[in-house]
């Protein structure tokens, strides 16, 4: 079922705890290479991120930098919150190995544009690691079509349990790198000396498997392909668009990131002048309305905004436009009351 979600091969498709857990595997997959395979990192290779990332995409590759001496270098972001590409063929040149990106910030709701990005990265022999988290509940993704290595997404945000993450890679890449995990049931033969590993994705499943987030995200999938991904986008687009004509129609408010709907999804981030996030995550909370304030897993962004924290209103199928009305209502009202104290 998540084979055919992202039209991916089944033997492809690699089951594990988080996103989180699906990046680190590559990552120390990567530094588990031997000299002399292709996968190897060395000293004066290159691994390039950017500024909008995740944590949870940005440590593991700065773990495999310290590790095999490897440089760390980043995409930095424009102040209408895109990813600025304008020294891309100086930041991805001959020595880089790994290219590993957002695909949606969780921030800005910024949708990188893939193509450019993945073709350099090729062009000089790189991998390309996508963090799809943002991007494949929301709209359709194929990996087929992305020109991607690996993508790595996780199950509650798109309705399923917790405790389950998905890696997808390219099956001859797969076969190739070492299990950064090891134990039984990826094992091909045992003796006292040394082991031999199974292909794909047993390669990368040691252990007792998540038998019961698999069986609940399989679930998750049925029903968001019966209700459909391009109207789950489309309804999306709608609420977005609402929220960002309400929000920015308030006195001092600042949208961080994108400011129309062009390349963006339904993540929309702010601040109001005068109000700390978090006082007013805690007087929307009073409202009724849930919005998540704080640095959301990415302070090297919220340092590019000059910022320690957003309030950030994220948006999905469950949403409505009355939804919309009162955060708009919920945070003027906040505003006004802190404008008087």
């Amino acid at each position: 079922k998540v084979a055919s979600f992202i039209n991916a091969d089944i033997d492809e498709v690699i089951f594990t705890k988080s996103a989180t857990e699906s990046i680190n595997a590559i990552a120390y997959s990567l530094g588990n290479a031997r000299a002399g395979s292709k996968f190897h990192i060395k000293p004066g290779d290159r691994i390039v991120v950017s500024e909008m990332e995740h944590h949870a995409n940005l440590i593991p590759w700065q773990e495999l930098s310290a590790r095999t001496g490897a440089e760390l270098v980043w995409f930095k972001v424009s102040d209408n919150g895109r990813l600025d590409l304008s020294n891309m063929d100086e930041l991805i040149n001959e020595r880089t190995k790994v290219v590993a990106l957002t695909h949606q910030s969780n921030v800005l709701g910024t949708i990188v544009p893939l193509d450019q990005v993945t073709a350099k990265a090729h062009s000089v022999g790189a991998l390309f690691v996508l963090d799809a988290c943002q991007s494949v509940p929301h709209y359709k993704v194929d990996v087929k079509a992305l020109n991607v290595d690996f993508i790595a997404f996780s199950g509650h945000k798109m309705l399923g349990p917790t405790g389950v993450g998905i890696l997808w890679g390219r099956k001859n890449l797969l076969d190739e790198m070492p299990p950064f995990l090891t134990g039984g049931s990826m094992i091909e033969t045992v003796t006292m000396e040394s082991a031999t590993y199974l292909g794909a994705p047993k390669r990368f499943e040691a252990g007792v498997p998540n038998m019961a987030q698999a069986i609940g995200l399989g679930a998750a999938v049925d029903y968001l392909n019966a209700i459909g991904l391009d109207e789950i986008h489309a309804h999306e687009v709608e609420l977005t668009k609402a929220a960002l004509d309400g929000l920015q129609s308030i006195k001092g408010l600042s949208v961080i990131g994108p400011k129309d709907l062009e390349m963006r999804g339904g993540v929309v981030s702010f601040a109001v002048e005068g109000v700390h996030p978090h006082d007013l995550g805690q007087a929307l909370d009073q409202y009724g309305i849930a919005v998540r304030t704080g640095h959301h897993c990415a302070w090297p962004l919220m340092r590019r905004f000059k910022t320690v924290a957003t309030t950030r209103a994220s948006f999905y199928l469950y949403n409505d436009f009355d939804e919309i009305d009162a955060l708009v209502d919920g945070v003027e009202r906040a505003r006004k009351y802190f404008e008087s104290r």
